[in-house]
């Protein structure tokens, strides 16, 4: 019996002897091991690498501790360097392990064909959206004699007519043709001498003429703000919409009149 206590005892002593050695290593591995190992996996905050060039990335995102993978898709902004960075994975700002991997997508080099769409006859504001949305700039706009008004009448690239459908690259200036909404109406160009500024300026508009430069003249034969000269002459034969400018008197001294 006195045998068998002695061996429990043994037992026991045994136990707790492992019992602390796994504490021990718990200790070791939670409080040494852990933290050690954790940290040599310091998470880095991703950099914003939109627009970075392709030849720069590399050295960019090892000097954050990061590398980078080119996706094989791409896309193509007009505004945007050949070959920068459109967009990338994960986004900046979020925080990784070191010597993570980011993911990337490069502008084109070369801009996709697409297909002209039609603007003739729709509305200018229609139009713009229309070009937008297809990856198109719009270039200049051209005011011609028409009864609609700011409709579309022609669409021009690099200076020629360009049917719809035709494939011209994305990204490119289209010019626009576009009515005046006052067509070829021919009438006499009223007289606007001795009128002052103001009233020139209602005849103007008026007529269905559009108000140009306002040009300023010292005198001390006329009041002041009367117009003395304008261009075109009075009794030509103008086109609606055309253009006019006044020459408009100023005194050589302030007191008079």
């Amino acid at each position: 019996m006195e045998g068998f206590i002695k061996g429990l005892k043994k037992l026991g002593t045994h136990i707790l002897i492992m019992i602390g050695i796994l504490f021990l290593m718990l200790f070791v591995f939670f409080n040494i091991y852990l933290p050690g190992y954790t940290n040599h996996g310091e998470s880095v905050t991703v950099p914003d690498l939109e627009g970075i060039h392709y030849s720069e990335l590399a050295n960019f995102l090892l000097a954050r501790d990061l590398r980078y993978e080119v996706t094989p898709d791409s896309g193509f902004v007009a505004e945007v360097s050949p070959l920068s960075v459109l967009k990338q994975n994960p986004k900046p700002g979020a925080k990784v392990k070191q010597n993570r991997k980011i993911y990337v997508t490069l502008n084109a080099e070369n801009p996709p064909l697409i297909k002209m769409p039609g603007l003739v006859n729709t509305q200018l504001k229609n139009a713009q959206e229309v070009l937008a949305n297809y990856g198109l700039v719009r270039g200049e706009i051209i005011y011609v004699p028409d009864i609609g008004i700011n409709v579309v009448l022609e669409q021009k690239y690099r200076g020629r007519d360009i049917e719809e459908g035709f494939e011209i690259p994305k990204g490119s200036q289209i010019d626009l043709v576009v009515g005046d909404g006052y067509g070829n109406q021919s009438f006499e160009m009223p007289n606007l001498i001795g009128l002052d500024d103001v009233e020139a300026e209602f005849l103007i508009l008026g007529s269905g003429l559009r108000m140009g430069n306002v040009n300023y003249v010292k005198t001390d034969t006329v009041p002041k703000g009367t117009v003395v000269r304008q261009l075109p002459p009075d009794g030509i034969m103008a086109k609606t919409g055309e253009r006019v400018d006044i020459w408009v008197s100023e005194l050589l001294d302030e007191s008079q009149f």
